[in-house]
């Protein structure tokens, strides 16, 4: 049995949030010796935000793709999302472990076949209807029936890694079923158990939103195109449960305001901005000035200066992964000599070198550190060109033409600078005898979904954030089920990640995780390059921030210095 108490948040996080008044010498250990191509103008203390003391805005790397987080599958996104909607299941800001949130407590049945929820009694969505354990399974039913047109063309959405399948598949679907037994219990129940079930509630993707408005903005209907993306109404106007609401959603910018009948704390923040700015040197330019109070992906370029000004940092323990992508169904690379190649051919270090904060690691798997699983078994490809020079030779490679794909016009939290570490990349491949085409397309103009379809490219850059503390969150995420990006047909190891899943947490279930790290290494569908440190830059208002290794943050538990304890604004 697996009980969890009741925990109501409070309104900062003692542990886990790591002070932002980090010393210069600090700061300058988090990069590489790289200068800065443009220094930022220093920090000044009256360049603080005209507005309101309660105003928190924040410097974004793009815009989101949609505000319904059951068909997001970008931070951006989720970055908004998380202030609208809450799940059944919070994260520790200490452990990122599992903690309640809009459930009190769930006990696990039926050998892990099922589980028992009681909810909080004392919540309401931003529309006024109430939450309770029907609108809890209106979400999961509105999950598990999502309509094939609104899910086969979107890869990794987080329903299906979770439970392998929607009802179009029921067949392979491990979601059975959600039944309400009073007005706040329900019972969930599952076609065999799921280890990671609890955690992965934790994640944005299983935020709830109200009903009726699901129902009235028909958020199955992805009835129009907003910067290439189709959403549903729901999809641009959600309503959740979270500390904070929607006002408005425009092209580079999205504003929030606090949520008068929210649950919880409400803290220090009453209205959020969230500015869209792709360019990271532009985004501590706009610290600096008093533009916006914090922005993400600190890259290389910016932190030695920003530190030097007196700017504060935020540094996040990693949990995400760079991988370069290979589709096999382009000639030649379904061959695995040529995919060792590729793999002979990547200087990781180097590739880190001057391009990443100090604390990035060369990745031996796709798991990041923190998980604890055994590498000892993966085969490792040292860097060596003349290696890889031999194996093109034995697979047959007379030199065509390599489309390589990579974004332009963003930093991701495991790619701060992508047309760097492409240049990188691409020269090593070169030196090994490849040849390669450059493919830049800009990130806002539909770059995952480009590299996530069917396509001419031999290579893709890109990567993935974990949003929940499981292997499966990886393992299953990446390979769990065939797709386009990499054209990996491997059923064995599709039923390997299944049982994974069900194996009650101990060693066997590392272990099988192991085995499927060691097995990945052997066929090579990617090649994992690294795990790379990321971190956040804050204006002197910001006493503290809930950073998170998930990207769990939340602004109601922001404290900021010209906001009074009590909630009163300092005048």
């Amino acid at each position: 049995m697996n009980t969890a108490a009741a925990r109501r948040p409070g309104r900062r996080s003692p542990a886990g949030v790591r002070s932002l008044a980090v010393a210069l010498a600090a700061c300058l250990t988090l990069v590489s010796c790289t200068a800065p191509e443009e220094a930022p103008q220093p920090v000044k203390s009256s360049t603080v935000v005209e507005d309101d003391p309660g105003t928190f805005r924040f410097g974004t790397a793009a815009d989101p793709r949609t505000l319904d987080p059951a068909l997001a599958i970008d931070t951006e996104s989720y970055r908004v999302t998380r202030q609208l909607m809450q799940g059944l299941v919070g994260i520790d800001p200490v452990t990122s472990e599992p903690v309640p949130l809009l459930a009190e407590s769930w006990t696990e049945q039926d050998s892990g076949r099922a589980y028992h929820f009681t909810l909080r009694e004392d919540v309401v969505f931003h529309d006024g209807q109430p939450f309770n354990a029907a609108a809890v399974c209106a979400n999961f039913e509105r999950w598990y029936t999502m309509p094939p047109s609104d899910h086969l063309d979107r890869s990794r959405l987080p329903f299906k890694d979770v439970f392998r399948a929607f009802s179009d598949q029921p067949e392979l679907s491990l979601y059975e079923g959600c039944t309400v037994t009073s007005e706040y219990t329900l019972t969930l129940q599952l076609a065999r158990q799921i280890t990671s079930l609890i955690p992965a509630l934790a994640a944005p993707a299983f935020a709830l939103g109200s009903p009726a408005a699901l129902t009235s903005d028909q958020a199955n209907e992805l009835s129009h195109s907003r910067s290439g993306t189709f959403i549903s109404r729901f999809g641009a106007a959600p309503v959740g449960t979270g500390p904070f609401e929607l006002v408005r959603w425009e092209a580079g910018e999205v504003e929030l305001k606090s949520f008068a009948n929210y649950w919880g704390e409400a803290g220090d923040v009453d209205r959020v901005v969230f500015t869209t700015i792709t360019d990271a040197g532009a985004r501590a330019r706009a610290l600096t000035s008093g533009r916006i109070d914090g922005y993400d992906f600190v890259s290389v370029d910016s932190a030695v200066d920003l530190a030097r000004n007196g700017v504060q940092f935020l540094q996040r323990d990693p949990y995400s992964v760079l991988y370069l992508g290979l589709n096999q169904d382009f000639p030649g690379v379904d061959d695995v000599l040529f995919r060792r190649a590729v793999a002979h051919a990547i200087d990781k270090r180097a590739l880190i070198d001057g391009r990443f904060l100090d604390g990035t690691k060369p990745a031996r798997s796709f798991l990041p550190e923190k998980l604890g699983i055994s590498t000892e078994d993966v085969t490792t490809y040292g860097y060596n060109p003349a290696r890889a020079k031999d194996l093109l030779e034995q697979a047959g490679y007379d030199g065509e033409e390599l489309p390589f794909y990579y974004p332009r016009s963003v930093s991701r939290p495991y790619l701060p600078a992508p047309e760097k570490a492409y240049a990188e990349l691409s020269r090593q491949l070169v030196e090994a005898g490849f040849n390669i085409r450059p493919v830049p397309i800009e990130w806002s103009e539909g770059y995952v979904d480009a590299v996530q379809r069917p396509g001419d490219r031999a290579f893709h850059l890109l990567g993935w954030s974990g949003t929940y503390q499981d292997p499966d969150n990886f393992l299953g995420a990446l390979f769990g089920s065939t797709s386009a990006e990499f054209a990996y047909d491997d059923s064995q190891l599709e039923s390997k990640i299944t049982r994974a899943g069900s194996l009650p947490a101990g060693q066997e279930r590392s272990d099988a995780y192991a085995d499927i790290s060691a097995q990945l290494s052997e066929r090579i569908p990617a090649v994992p390059l690294v795990l790379p440190i990321s971190a956040l830059a804050m204006s002197p208002r910001v006493v503290s921030y809930p950073v998170s290794p998930v990207m769990n943050e939340v602004f109601n538990r922001i404290d900021l210095a010209d906001v009074e304890a009590d909630g009163r604004r300092s005048g």
